[in-house]
């Protein structure tokens, strides 16, 4: 017959309480400078591409990429991105961590200018402003879902790299064999992206550790970046 569990101590029930308490409120913080993090890449990425626009380097840098494959930046921004989650992921120092997004900030701003530039001088340039609204909307939006339902969007880590892969296939068949990618192949990719959003959000309230919330940023700048670029390729080509 089991033994009645012995009554705890009001100081035991306290000091439970209180390490709970603390653990939330360090959590709490956690999430505070992932959202921080963030909110500095994109500040980040925005002062460049001023400055690139401002002083005429974008459209240098603009006609050496468009000398190139257009889907073949297309597939470089993708690598980027996946390479940034891989090291988003591995990185435990905080300086590698910043490292990690720094390079990733920098290495969007020159990846993304060829669409900006297209975006701003031939598709009218309030495609940019209502690309990125929309980009807010939906990024609030599925950040909202994960916090209120609390639910475990872990399960995606297996689709969205199949589906990154899938992804990259296509491009490559672009590339190679000619294929034809088009209003359908941005849409699948804002869903992916959306996706992502998901998984990294849930991922960063219940499993990233509380000193890694660069890399959590970086991670989550990757899918935001992501879903901003397929939104601002579907509406240029509208």
């Amino acid at each position: 017959m089991a033994e009645n569990p012995q009554p705890r101590s009001p100081e035991e029930i306290l000091a439970t309480m209180d390490a709970r308490d603390g653990a939330a409120t360090e959590r709490g913080v956690f999430i505070m400078r992932v959202y921080g993090h963030l909110l500095a890449a994109i500040a980040g990425l925005v002062l460049i591409e001023v400055f690139l626009f401002k002083s005429g380097y974008a459209q240098s840098i603009a006609e050496k990429l468009f000398g190139v494959n257009w889907m073949l930046v297309l597939g470089g921004f993708m690598v980027a991105g996946w390479l940034a989650r891989s090291l988003a992921s591995r990185a435990e120092g905080l300086g590698t961590q910043y490292l990690g997004l720094t390079l990733y900030v920098v290495a969007n701003s020159i990846i993304f200018v060829p669409l900006l530039y297209v975006a701003e001088y031939q598709a009218g340039g309030g495609v940019i402003a209502s690309a990125a609204i929309l980009t807010v909307i939906a990024f609030i939006g599925l950040t909202l879902i994960v916090f209120q339902t609390r639910k475990d969007f872990s399960f995606l880590g297996g689709i969205l790299r199949w589906a990154f892969i899938v992804a990259l296939v296509a491009i490559g068949g672009v590339v190679f064999f000619g294929w034809n990618l088009g209003t359908w192949f941005s849409v699948g990719m804002i869903a992916l992206a959306g996706g992502a959003i998901l998984y990294d959000t849930s991922n960063i309230l219940r499993h990233w550790p509380n000193d890694r919330y660069v890399g959590a940023a970086l991670e989550l700048f990757a899918s935001v970046a992501l879903m901003f670029w397929y939104i601002l390729r579907l509406l240029s080509r509208r």
